[in-house]
């Protein structure tokens, strides 16, 4: 492998660099930008809700915490922004973030703009592990921690199917991911069957629906772990998706193996899913979504891409975190709001980007 294969054509889809393409944010100031927004996002998110706190009183409080400010804040505000909003701010960055990367990287590996997280059937997995540690009765720590092993369970799985076959292996892990999937929400169906109609059944739909009303900052270390060690992964390989994009063949002879790369990237991927799962129960449409957006934005160079996908996802479902909780009295799980606002918006850019967010 030579010191130029990060630079391969296919990290834009044409060869040599593109010009600035309509709706495309400005090359170097494209992520600068996008964790500038992300920023404004999380510290509206702080700010609003039943008890608005002043955006300029948030950052003081902020600063105070490890600069000597002048305490101009009260009692209850540093409450409310610190041990209430805080812990569930961080932790809608974390799984937004990771859940579009995951599915940025995921439709590079498989060179398919409509795959997302569920295809290798980690999510139903971590649905599985969650319901049937809500089953048991063993506490929250029972749940994250089900979660995570049958996410991690749902990938052997799928990497087993993958091997059986000799034909091509994007096209078996597919095939496992959605044998692997079914599977596991049949599982899940069973689970509400036998669960307890009055004490578990609540429960346990309102989890699969998604939701970050019970934020802790335990939860946040515990979503921070895979979900970042997951993205450094993804983000430490994402000039390898451009060689990868090229196909199998061209991949080998520019040095990238094909096979191993695809596999540490489903591993990485499968990490950020079911950290996010285990934390955050079932949040659909973000990794399907925020990858298109990242691309109409950015261009279709991994390199840029996913980082911007990472920013996206965890400035999208900030927002829709915020929006749940301050719509109505009682808090509307996520996986509601992300459907009703993600399917419009994904077929407004489709609509918009038509053949160009994929194969510019």
């Amino acid at each position: 492998m030579t010191a130029s294969a990060p630079e391969a054509p296919a990290a834009t889809g044409q060869a040599g660099e593109p010009g600035r393409r309509k709706g495309r944010l400005p090359g170097r100031l494209r992520l600068p930008l996008l964790a500038a927004l992300t920023l404004l996002v999380a510290l509206a998110a702080l700010a609003l809700g039943r008890y608005v706190v002043p955006p300029n009183e948030i950052v003081r409080l902020l600063a105070g915490q490890v600069l000597p400010v002048d305490r101009t804040w009260t009692g209850n505000e540093q409450t409310v922004v610190l041990d209430v909003r805080m812990p569930r701010v961080l932790l809608s960055l974390l799984v937004g973030g990771g859940l579009a990367l995951a599915g940025a990287a995921l439709q590079g590996v498989f060179r398919n703009p409509l795959v997302s997280p569920d295809v290798i059937g980690v999510a139903s997995g971590a649905s599985f592990g969650g319901v049937l540690a809500m089953l048991l009765g063993i506490g929250s720590l029972g749940v994250v921690t089900g979660a995570f092993g049958f996410g991690l369970l749902a990938l052997v799985i799928v990497m087993f199917i993958g091997r059986l076959g000799s034909g091509s292996p994007v096209l078996m892990i597919v095939l496992g991911g959605t044998v692997t999937a079914a599977f596991f929400s049949a599982l899940v169906s069973f689970g509400k069957y036998v669960a307890d109609p009055e004490s578990q059944l609540p429960s346990i739909v309102f989890w699969l629906l998604g939701s970050l009303a019970t934020a802790t900052y335990a939860k946040v270390l515990t979503a921070a772990v895979p979900v970042l060690l997951g993205a450094a992964v993804v983000l430490a390989l994402r000039w390898r998706l451009n060689i990868l994009s090229l196909g199998d063949e061209d991949a080998t002879a520019l040095g990238v193996p094909p096979r191993l790369t695809r596999t540490v990237l489903l591993c990485a991927v499968a990490l950020m899913t079911a950290g996010s799962v285990a934390v955050a129960g079932l949040v659909g449409w973000v990794g399907l979504v925020v990858p298109h957006l990242a691309r109409l934005l950015t261009g279709t160079d991994h390199r840029v891409q996913l980082p911007a996908a990472f920013l996206i996802g965890g400035a999208y479902l900030t927002a829709i975190d915020t929006l749940s909780r301050t719509l109505t009295a009682s808090e509307m799980p996520l996986g509601i709001l992300t459907a009703i606002i993600g399917a419009p918006f994904f077929v407004v850019l489709l609509a918009r980007s038509r053949n160009r967010m994929w194969s510019t």
